[in-house]
């Protein structure tokens, strides 16, 4: 017992310490943990702790991460990404093998040997990138659904990996293999397809994602309202892990990838309505087991090792490094990525994965490759691994920043100056320009989105590529001769950016601004907007307004009560702006919430009143 309060004391204190070291410095959460393994290192040996069976044990946390990816990818959305998987994933798969097979030969291995080598170093690392995209919210960006459709499609291809790994086995090292690993290896385990012919083993292991398929439509939604049933939070989540678990194991004995099995149980329950119950009882234990699996490759990095074969452990990873890095670019530019997209794809990928550790142990077992390769390229991967957030840093204070730059020198040279300014032409934006034009007002429309821009062009709506916050693209435009600016931006930042310096600026000006929520509704009344539009509230009004027709309103009757809630939010608003702090954060407002609490209890039993009148009519 003390030896392993000691271990999880250790593991948590170098966690906690090393990652907001790291993210100070702009290192990101996954090198800190991968430095904070380095840095316990000795400490672990010192404990005779068995590295390589912890790091199995914390991979489930890619199982997780891939189940609550799942969760927020609906079936439809899938489809739609089936170009990407088979162009992108599949593309990056083939070449890259190709290109690290012709290397190996070059290099004088056997090609059994160069064959097995590229297979290996062709997959990259779903847990590095996915978390490192999800940090940076870039997973849902164009270059992030490209990186996730090829990782997709590489969880996928570690299944013909297995199959054909042994036909690569060379009988020289079949007596090796037999006092060694055996076939599994550190990651090995249970496979009831192993002693099957091919096409009972593959017709197996469909049925395990059909039984997949099923459970997931036809026994989890029962089984959470049952356990719903008792009222006990701490039941959901066992029986949330019970899910994830259990849809591992399933797959792990039919000799499929365990984090391909959750995936395919998180798109299935992504309709479910214990969607966001799952997810929120998942992720603590994702993240946790992600950190652990980090700390475990810095910790399984053998420095003895590495020292004495420096030079074959640097040129392999920049061998590894460099053909991803130059396919990811010839894939991605021939898939229509372009600029900043391209790179994000390119810099995301170019490591190894974590499966790797798997297929290198289960090449040493089926003969494929001898212990002194398996030892290189375990310390390959883990140096292609402890590069990547080298490589978004990279991406963050180079790319990003050049291409930012590029697009404001880019900017179009407005030749008009109207009594209307929009800033953005996206879902809000563009209605609005419709409806002034339709009244016969001239508008010039600013927006930061090329491709939008170029697409509604095409018919026939006129708008400027540009940063609408900039104050000399705006003097272009003629704001200090214009009658209204119209805030249709997206990021919240963007929008303060621009109201502040409008407001402050051209106190004659009438400024509409996009509001993201309450909240920010009285910031910008701080700021001195006095023209906010909440961009949910209109039509969470006309929701409100359905749902009491839906209950029995008639529609006169549902358009007065929702105007009578209406003047009373409204009015509420006014007053509670009045109160708000930008120094203080709005939960601790002591008086904004003692304004509010006033204002429920005057107000709530008056808008009472006013709906049993407003009932009544219709009787």
């Amino acid at each position: 017992m003390t030896s392993f309060l000691i271990l999880a004391f250790l593991l948590l204190v170098a966690g906690v310490v090393a990652v907001p070291l790291a993210n100070r410095f702009g290192l990101g959460s996954v090198l800190g943990y991968l430095l904070a393994g380095m840095a316990i290192s000795p400490l672990l040996g010192a404990l005779n702790v068995d590295v390589d069976a912890l790091q199995v044990f914390a991979e489930f946390g890619v199982v997780m991460m891939l189940f609550i990816i799942g969760l927020e990818m609906e079936p439809k959305r899938l489809w739609e990404m089936r170009g990407k998987l088979a162009g992108l994933g599949g593309g990056q798969v083939l070449l890259t093998t190709g290109a690290i097979f012709v290397i190996g030969l070059i290099a004088a291995n056997p090609w059994q040997t160069a064959l097995a080598i590229a297979l290996i170093l062709a997959l990259s690392s779903t847990a590095i990138i996915v978390q490192t995209l999800t940090e940076k919210n870039l997973l849902r960006s164009e270059g992030g659904e490209a990186s996730f459709s090829v990782l997709l499609v590489q969880d996928v291809a570690v299944i013909p990996i297995l199959a054909l790994l042994p036909l690569l086995a060379m009988p020289e090292l079949y007596s090796a293999a037999s006092a060694g690993h055996g076939g599994e290896g550190a990651h090995g385990g249970i496979d009831l397809t192993e002693a099957m012919p091919v096409w009972l083993a593959g017709l197996s292991r469909v049925a395990a994602v059909a039984a997949v398929v099923a459970i997931g439509i036809y026994a989890i939604r029962p089984l959470f309202r049952y356990i719903a049933a008792a009222n006990l939070r701490e039941l959901f989540t066992a029986a949330a892990l019970v899910v994830v678990i259990g849809i591992a194991l399933l797959m792990s004995l039919v000799g499929l990838s365990p984090a391909l099995g959750a995936f395919v149980a998180g798109v299935v329950l992504a309709t479910s309505e214990y969607r966001h119950e799952l997810e929120s009882d998942v992720d603590p234990f994702k993240g946790l087991l992600l950190g652990l699996f980090f700390i475990t490759v810095g910790a399984g990095i053998d420095f003895g090792l590495a020292a004495g074969m420096i030079g074959e452990v640097v040129f392999w990873a920049a061998v590894t490094i460099l053909a991803k890095l130059a396919v990811l670019l010839l894939v991605g530019y021939s898939y229509g990525l372009r600029r900043q997209a391209l790179w994000l794809f390119a810099l995301s990928l170019p490591q190894a994965g974590e499966f790797a550790f798997v297929l290198i142990a289960f090449a040493v077992g089926n003969a494929v490759l001898d212990q002194a390769m398996a030892d290189l390229l375990l310390l390959v991967v883990a140096l292609t691994m402890l590069v990547t957030p080298l490589l978004f840093i990279l991406y963050d204070k180079v790319v990003a920043r050049a291409h930012c730059t590029g697009q404001q020198a880019e900017a179009d040279t407005i030749d008009e100056e109207n009594q209307v300014i929009i800033a953005g032409r996206g879902r809000v934006g563009g209605i609005v320009d419709r409806m002034l034009q339709a009244a016969g007002y001239s508008t010039t429309v600013i927006d930061y989105d090329s491709k939008h821009l170029e697409m509604v062009r095409k018919f026939g709506f006129r708008s400027y590529f540009g940063d609408a916050t900039r104050p000399d693209l705006l003097a272009s435009a003629g704001i200090d001769k214009a009658r209204l600016l119209v805030v249709a931006l997206d990021e919240k930042e963007q929008i303060d950016k621009l109201v502040k310096y409008a407001v402050a600026n051209f106190p004659k000006l009438h400024v509409t601004a996009r509001a993201i929520d309450r909240n920010h509704v009285y910031e910008l009344w701080a700021y001195g907007c006095r023209d906010i539009i909440r961009e949910t509230y209109d039509s969470s009004l006309r929701m409100g307004r359905s749902a009491f027709e839906a209950l029995g309103m008639d529609r006169q009757q549902a358009r007065a009560a929702t105007d009578a809630f209406e003047e009373m939010d409204r009015s509420s608003m006014r007053e509670v702006a009045d109160l708000y702090d930008m120094e203080i954060p709005f939960e601790q407002n002591q008086p904004l919430i003692a304004k509010v609490k006033e204002l429920r209890s005057e107000w709530d039993p008056i808008l009472r009143e006013q709906m049993d009148e407003i009932l009544k009519r219709g009787h």
